[in-house]
């Protein structure tokens, strides 16, 4: 299967550089719509078949015009929810971000045991994002799109993916609606096929100066 992993719309939190986790947390700024309203004509000819979407109201928005213009109804998957905050959420200061950052870090260098203060540990998180991906494996389909988060799908995809170093998505940015396209099945492996850090409309839809600490490269 491939599966292209879309990081949703730019939220109020991506601008002013808020650690924001909670669901169902906040919906899209208005970049952050055009940013979604550019995705059905960049991915019309992707062959995708099925669309997912996490339990936070930014992934649904993003992913509305796209399911409009296929006749898709996309299903939410709660796993494909942003890595949680914990005692960081709503914070911005550069030492709760640091942290949070750090702790990320940790697990793609291979301490998933590690925890974020209050919240997940990093086994915790790939446990339910792989529960996330093999449901959408269950349905059979050869190409879909799950709507996910900025830190969840640069943690998840690199740790998973064969062909990169586990730190790989620590080092690399991923805008608003960039997409990370992976290839394979837990069986089979996983393969990183395509990282487009950069939204899918271009340079015209890039907030330049958003505070964005779950898209930059840590």
């Amino acid at each position: 299967m491939r599966l292209l992993l879309i990081r949703h719309g730019q939220t109020p939190a991506n601008v002013n550089g808020v650690l924001d986790a909670e669901v169902p947390g906040p919906g899209l700024t208005e970049l952050g719509q055009q940013q979604a309203d550019a995705l059905p004509a960049a991915l019309a000819d992707r062959g995708i078949e099925r669309l997912f979407v996490s339990s936070m109201v930014r992934t649904q928005h993003t992913a509305a015009p796209l399911a409009a213009a296929l006749g898709l109804e996309p299903v939410v998957l709660p796993g494909l929810r942003e890595i949680e905050a914990g005692d960081l959420q709503g914070k911005h200061d550069r030492t709760s971000v640091q942290l949070y950052i750090s702790t990320v870090h940790g697990w793609s260098a291979g301490d998933r045991a590690g925890r974020m203060p209050g919240a997940e540990s990093g086994d915790d998180f790939f446990a339910r994002y792989d529960d996330a991906v093999r449901q959408i494996l269950a349905t059979g389909v050869e190409v879909a799109a799950a709507f996910s988060h900025g830190a969840a799908i640069r943690t998840w995809a690199s740790a998973v993916a064969q062909n990169t170093p586990d730190e790989f998505g620590t080092q690399r940015h991923l805008e608003n609606t960039g997409i990370v396209e992976v290839e394979g099945s837990f069986e089979d492996g996983w393969r990183l096929v395509d990282w487009e850090g950069e939204p899918v409309g271009g340079e015209d839809l890039i907030d330049r100066t958003a505070q964005d600490p779950t898209g930059d490269a840590f």
